[in-house]
């Protein structure tokens, strides 16, 4: 990797001696694909707008960050700031580089709600949008070239997948005993997490920064990369088991006045801040595995709110309707979780 990042670091130099004035601009689009801005975007389209194609936007954009902290901790990859003491470091990041979590997420994510959208002036837009989150990472130095190309290509990849069979998995899904698809639900959280921290402790556990990243490397990026799995993970079995109860109890509707909709959004994302909060209050002091853990739990608390808890008690204060509500009382035929904006 050492020959391919030495090649790739002369560009992201020249890139950066430009100007100067792109930085701020470029730091707020990159925060656009952050966990912290994506997840309550989804949570609004999920509690506000379309629950289904909220609910599959968080499927896919979960399951695709699952499979990219797993391949970053498998390849150990440097990011430029890391690997070049020439190259200005304009975010922190404290996981490995290899491939682009932001551009996977960005490609996705953006690539699924404008070919959802069902009209090609949004598809466009989302799709420039997704290039210029792109071009902001490798501007910042938190990811190579490479990294961003692998991490476009892998969330293509996994966009046509999900785009070709959801509807089939779906459906076979909804038709699984309880037992069987709350064991595939847990099977699909613990065998990364499983993977993961046996190539962290095994076959990668000598590993320390080599002498060639003369950049500034955070002190522990193979174990906040082991966190990272762990907290998808965590995410991805809240998620599933969440929509399936929702699904199994009658879902809910999104729809409803703007004041109900916006009282939804208020209460559900405080309890998402009271719950990321007091994690890391109890997780300040941990590292390592125990680290790892409580992460798994706190991002399984957050996603199992958003998917099950915060629609349930949206039904049962009146803020929402079941879809299957007669029209008189307030209830629609549709917002189930295979109605979706251009299907």
């Amino acid at each position: 990797m050492d020959v391919l990042w030495d090649a790739e670091t002369a560009p992201i130099e020249w890139l950066q001696g430009l100007a100067d004035w792109p930085v701020l601009p470029l730091t707020a689009v990159t925060g656009l694909g952050a966990q912290a801005v994506v997840i309550p975007l989804l949570a609004l389209v999920f509690w506000c707008v379309s629950p289904g194609l909220g609910g599959r936007l968080l499927v896919l954009a979960i399951s695709s960050s699952v499979v990219n902290h797993l391949l970053k901790l498998f390849v150990h990859g440097s990011r430029p700031s890391w690997y070049s003491a020439q190259i200005a470091q304009h975010t922190s990041e404290s996981s490995f580089g290899m491939p682009s979590g932001h551009a996977q997420g960005a490609t996705v994510v953006l690539g699924y709600a404008g070919i959802r959208s069902g009209r090609r002036g949004l598809l466009w837009a989302a799709l420039a949008l997704a290039a210029l989150i792109c071009f902001s990472r490798v501007y910042l130095g938190a990811h190579f070239i490479s990294d961003v190309v692998v991490g476009v290509l892998l969330g293509a990849l996994i966009l046509w997948a999900f785009l070709r069979w959801e509807d089939r998995v779906l459906a076979w899904w909804r038709g699984l005993p309880t037992a069987r698809w709350a064991s595939l639900a847990v099977a699909a959280a613990l065998v990364p997490c499983v993977l993961a921290a046996l190539w962290r402790y095994t076959a990668r556990g000598d590993w320390t920064v080599p002498a060639g990243w003369i950049g500034a490397v955070p002190p522990d990026p193979a174990g906040y990369t082991l966190s990272g799995v762990y907290s998808t993970s965590g995410a991805l079995l809240a998620v599933l088991v969440g929509l399936t109860l929702l699904d199994r109890r009658g879902w809910y509707s999104a729809r409803g006045r703007i004041g109900a909709r916006a009282a939804r959004f208020v209460l559900g994302l405080s309890v998402v801040l009271c719950i990321e909060v007091l994690s890391r209050l109890l997780s300040g002091p941990l590292t390592g595995m125990a680290d790892a853990v409580a992460s798994f739990a706190a991002s399984g608390a957050i996603l199992f709110w958003i998917t099950f808890g915060a629609p349930e008690l949206f039904v049962r204060s009146g803020l929402a309707e079941r879809p299957g509500t007669p029209p008189g009382q307030g209830g629609h035929a549709r917002d189930r979780l295979d109605d979706l904006p251009g299907a």
